[in-house]
């Protein structure tokens, strides 16, 4: 007997205020990454937000390289409310091996989020990422706005990258 499916479930109500973000975003033009350890790079990237009715939201974030469009970070998770507040947590699993909890508020369409805790695989590359700080903001234009700031075991907290996106149809 086979389960039935609903392709069309309500948001739940715990994360109707993140609803601005659902669907799928993409790069308007080339975003910008530096950090004092590797070369200047730019790249491209795809975001989805979705949901299947539980009291979170489900994500997916795939970066590629601007000019070989060969993949580059690839990052999955959840993004949860705590009930009745403004508080927000991205829980997120990178490809690097990196996983973390980012938590932070929302206020209108802006979501600040700094690091609250990160573990990483036994065989991580050094510097170890020692913090992030992401904010996402929903401009004027109803572009989407990435900024990640990142710091290291040898570098202070410093923005990382820098991005702009549409909605996809």
């Amino acid at each position: 007997m086979a389960c039935p499916v609903s392709h069309s479930v309500d948001l739940n109500p715990a994360v109707l205020p993140l609803d601005w973000l659902l669907g799928t975003w993409e790069s308007d033009e080339p975003g910008e990454g530096c950090f004092p350890t590797i070369k200047p790079f730019h790249y491209t990237e795809t975001l989805n937000f979705s949901h299947v009715g539980q009291p979170v939201i489900n994500f997916m974030f795939n970066a590629f390289h601007a000019e070989s469009k060969k993949p580059l970070h690839r990052e999955s998770g959840f993004i949860r409310m705590q009930p009745g507040t403004n508080r927000v947590a991205f829980i997120i699993a990178q490809n690097s091996g990196l996983v973390e909890i980012e938590e932070g508020e929302l206020t209108g369409q802006q979501l600040n989020l700094q690091t609250h805790a990160i573990a990483r695989v036994s065989f991580a590359k050094e510097p170890h990422v020692q913090q992030i700080c992401r904010v996402f903001r929903l401009r004027p234009d109803g572009k989407l706005e990435q900024t990640v700031s990142m710091a290291t075991g040898d570098q202070p907290l410093m923005q990382h990258l820098h991005i702009t996106y549409h909605r996809s149809p």
